[in-house]
């Protein structure tokens, strides 16, 4: 019986662990919210199914449980995919930095710290959205 508890208490760290990263707009949010919430549901329900002797209802369980975490987990790469060797063009640069076409070099910075907070891999971001904030700025500053 402890093994059960201590599988339970494992599936429910992860969960909490994994909403408190939640970064995203509203609507990707919720959808991540009630993924997490359901695929720990089909977790805790393995660990039962497991500790009662069911190995093929717990496998298909958690199988489930761990295919919705990963697709929940899975970030659409935002706006248009950049190829490697395309300039950027500045109208884009400051679309992205959200910044005007009289920017000065501190606004501009300010900006591109504003997004990285976000952006960043470490912070929930992905690599590819934290190198376009970077090119939009180094674009931008460039000239």
């Amino acid at each position: 019986m402890g093994l059960i508890w201590l599988g339970l208490a494992a599936v429910a760290l992860w969960a909490m662990v994994r909403l408190g990263r939640q970064t995203e707009r509203a609507r990707r949010g919720h959808w991540r919210i009630s993924a997490t919430l359901l695929s720990a549901a089909l977790l805790a329900g393995a660990v039962f199914a497991a500790a009662r002797g069911a190995w093929l209802i717990a496998g298909g369980m958690a199988s489930a449980g761990v295919w919705l975490a990963v697709q929940s987990r899975i970030r659409p790469v935002a706006g248009r995919a950049a190829k490697p060797n395309e300039p950027m063009s500045k109208a884009e640069a400051r679309s992205i930095l959200g910044v005007a076409v009289d920017a000065d070099a501190q606004t501009i910075h300010a900006a591109w710290r504003r997004l990285m907070a976000r952006a960043h891999p470490d912070q929930g971001g992905t690599e590819g959205l934290a190198a376009r904030v970077n090119a939009a700025r180094d674009r931008l500053l460039k000239g």
